[in-house]
C-alpha cells in the first residue's frame, strides 16, 4: 500500500470511530435505571390539628384548671420564666394571656426527639377559636378558626308537658325550645300551653368537629294552638332580619312576655296572695319566676333604669326601668345587677341588667317581676305590645314569595306522629341545671 493510501485509509478510519463514539444512541440501548413505584393507597395522609402536622409530634391534650395561669402550664413542659415573659410580650397584640380561663382546652406539642423540646402550645379560646404559640426559634403568635358546618333539620313535635320536653323528645337540643319561645313570645302565651299544640322548625345549626353549638338559624316555624296556627317567616327589610307571620306583620313587640329564659312562674298577679315569710296576707302585684340564682333577667323592653337600690325588708336588689311615658317595669330579689347598670342608664330590649338571686325577704331564688302603666300596677301576663312595623307595600310582593315557600315547607314535614316516636331530618350545609318550664298549673 502506497504512503498516500495509508493516509486516505487512516483518515477515513478516524471518521467512522468518530461517528461511532458520537452517534446519538437508540432508547433501547441501555436499560433505565429502576424506579420503585409506591401504590397510591400506601402514601400516609398527613392529618393537621390546629394548622399543625400531629404525626409529627408528641401531643398533650389538658384542660385549664382554676387559677391555672400560662406560667404555670408551659413550666411543666420545660419553659423558663424569662421564656414564658418573652412569649406573653409576643401575643400582646394578638391575645391577652391574662385571660386564659379555666375550664378551656389546650394542646402543647413536642418534637419525638431524645430530648423532647416543645414546639407549640395552643389555647382554644371557644368552640371556634383558638390561639396558637409557636415556641420554635423566634416567637410567633397567631389566631386561627376551626372549620364549621351547618346541618340542617326539620322537627314536629306535639306538646305533652312542656315545650322544652317536647324538644327533648324530638331528639335535639331543648335550647332550641328557648330559641322557639323568643320568635314567638310577642304572640303566643307560652304559659298557657295545651297538650297536643304542635310545633313544626326547620332550623340550621351550627357545629364543631362534629360537635353541636348552641347556635341556631330558625329558617322558619309554626305553632298550632287553639285550633290556630302561628307562623315564623324569617325576613330582612330595611337591612333588618325579623320574623313575620302570614299576613306579614312583625312577630316582635315592644316588650317580652317574660324578663329571663330559665324559669317557671311560682306566684301569679294577685291582691290577695299569703306571704311566705310574713305569714299573712296581702297584694302581690307582680309575677314571680322561680329560677336558678345566677340566672340572667333581661329589660323587657327597651328605656332607662331611674332606680336602683337594696330593699332589706322586701325586694333586695332591685331596679326600676321607665320604657316610656305610659309603662314603668320592676325586677327585685337580684343577686347582683349587671356591670354599669347605674341609675340613667340606657338599656335595649333583651339586654342583660341582673342575675336572679334571693335577697331581702325571699325563701329562695326568684326573680319578683312588676309593671306599672301611668302609675297602676297591672298584671304583667297580660301586657299590651305593639309589634314593630309591618311589611312595607313595596316589599309585599317579595315577602310573599319567601312565605308561600316557608308554609310549604313547613307543611312537608310528617306531623305528627303516635306518642314515643321521633321525626328528625338532618342535612349538613358545610360552611348546674337549668329549667325552662311553662307550667300553668300555678
Amino acid at each position: 500500500m502506497t504512503k498516500k493510501r495509508q493516509i486516505i485509509f487512516s483518515s477515513v478510519l478516524g471518521l467512522v470511530l468518530l461517528v461511532v463514539i458520537f452517534m446519538p444512541k437508540g432508547r433501547d440501548a441501555e436499560p433505565l435505571d429502576e424506579v420503585e413505584v409506591t401504590d397510591s393507597a400506601e402514601v400516609k395522609e398527613i392529618v393537621y390539628k390546629y394548622g399543625i402536622p400531629v404525626d409529627d409530634y408528641d401531643v398533650d391534650y389538658g384542660i385549664v384548671k382554676p387559677a391555672q395561669s400560662l406560667s404555670v402550664i408551659l413550666g411543666k413542659h420545660g419553659l423558663s420564666v424569662r421564656e414564658v415573659h418573652r412569649l406573653t410580650e409576643t401575643a400582646r397584640e394578638v391575645f391577652d394571656v391574662r385571660k386564659i380561663r379555666s375550664g378551656q382546652a389546650y394542646a402543647v406539642f413536642s418534637t419525638k426527639d431524645s430530648i423532647p423540646e416543645t414546639a407549640f402550645f395552643v389555647y382554644e379560646e371557644d368552640a371556634k377559636s383558638y390561639i396558637v404559640f409557636d415556641l420554635r426559634e423566634d416567637y410567633r403568635v397567631s389566631r386561627g378558626q376551626n372549620p364549621v358546618e351547618w346541618k340542617r333539620k326539620e322537627i314536629c313535635g306535639e306538646v305533652e308537658s312542656s315545650l322544652w320536653v317536647a324538644m327533648q323528645k324530638q331528639n335535639t337540643d331543648p335550647q332550641l325550645a328557648v330559641v322557639f319561645a323568643n320568635i314567638f313570645g310577642w304572640t303566643i302565651d307560652f304559659f298557657g300551653v295545651q297538650k297536643q299544640d304542635e310545633f313544626r322548625v326547620v332550623y340550621e345549626q351550627e357545629y364543631v368537629d362534629g360537635k353541636s353549638l348552641l347556635n341556631f338559624n330558625v329558617l322558619g316555624a309554626s305553632f298550632r294552638h287553639n285550633d290556630s296556627t302561628y307562623y315564623a317567616i324569617p325576613f330582612e327589610q330595611d337591612g333588618e332580619m325579623l320574623y313575620y307571620n302570614e299576613r306579614g306583620n312583625s312577630l316582635e313587640g315592644a316588650f317580652l312576655k317574660a324578663p329571663l329564659d330559665f324559669f317557671r312562674i311560682s306566684s301569679r298577679f294577685s291582691n290577695s296572695r299569703f306571704h311566705p315569710v310574713l305569714k299573712k296576707y296581702r297584694a302581690h302585684h307582680g309575677v314571680d319566676y322561680a329560677a336558678p340564682k345566677g340566672t340572667p333577667v333581661y329589660a323587657i323592653g327597651s328605656g332607662k333604669v331611674i332606680a336602683k337600690g337594696y330593699q332589706a325588708n322586701g325586694g333586695g336588689n332591685y331596679l326600676k326601668v321607665k320604657h316610656n311615658s305610659v309603662y314603668t317595669t320592676v325586677y327585685m330579689h337580684l343577686s347582683r345587677f349587671a356591670k354599669g347598670i347605674k341609675v340613667g342608664s340606657s338599656v335595649k330590649q333583651k339586654e342583660v341588667i341582673g342575675y336572679v338571686g334571693a335577697t331581702g325577704l325571699a325563701t329562695g331564688p326568684h326573680l319578683d317581676f312588676r309593671v306599672y302603666e301611668n302609675g297602676r300596677p297591672i298584671n304583667p301576663l297580660t301586657i299590651k305590645s305593639q309589634p314593630k312595623k309591618p311589611v312595607s307595600k313595596d316589599n309585599m310582593a317579595r315577602f310573599a314569595v319567601v312565605r308561600d315557600s316557608v308554609v310549604r315547607m313547613l307543611d312537608r314535614i310528617s306531623c305528627p306522629l303516635p306518642a314515643g316516636q321521633e321525626s328528625v331530618v338532618e342535612t349538613v350545609t358545610s360552611g348546674g341545671d337549668v329549667m325552662l318550664h311553662f307550667d300553668s298549673s300555678f
